[in-house]
């Protein structure tokens, strides 16, 4: 299961609830006939449970969203604090340059000069754009997830290739 999102809290009174989404373009996942939801974000895919989704829009700098058998702030609240997700096969295609973080994740990060620096742990929101935290032998490195630092992500050969030197 690919975690999307989080569930913050209710949304008004007609079933809405407010998401932090891990992700650029939550309102993509519009276009998906379900969501799967589960209060552990590590559980496994037959503890995660299908829901009818009916809407994904913006709200303000804020993501709502609205499960088709959700119509009262009372049924919403029983989803606050949940994880929504869904499997790989259900997801919008990405474009050429675009991941998924869960594919990002576990990946070894070298630098020009092929310097190892470690491997992909996770991801970070900065505001301005997301962060690699790229756990090293060394040390832990967060790098900004941009073209200018990233040159390339390769997924087959499992490798991101930064403009960034070891000693930094």
């Amino acid at each position: 299961m690919i975690v999307l999102g989080r569930i913050v809290a209710p949304y008004g009174v007609q079933g809405w609830l407010r998401l932090h989404a891990f992700g650029d373009e939550p309102l993509a996942w519009g276009q998906m006939q379900n969501l799967w939801f589960s209060a552990d974000e590590n559980a496994q895919a037959e503890h995660w449970r299908a829901i009818d989704l009916e809407q994904v829009k913006n709200h303000g700098d804020k993501v709502v969203i609205k499960f088709k058998d959700i119509s009262d702030r009372d049924s919403a609240e029983r989803f606050a604090p949940c994880f929504v997700g869904a499997p790989r096969e259900a997801l919008p295609k990405t474009s050429a340059d675009e991941y998924y973080w869960s594919d990002l994740i576990g990946l070894t990060v070298v630098n020009l000069s092929d310097a190892n620096l470690g491997k992909v742990k996770t991801l970070l929101e900065s505001g301005a754009n997301e962060v690699l935290v790229v756990e090293g032998p060394d040390r832990q490195r967060l790098l900004p997830f941009v073209a200018q630092i990233v040159k390339s992500v390769d997924l087959k050969r499992k490798l991101v290739v930064v403009d960034w030197e070891a000693d930094w």
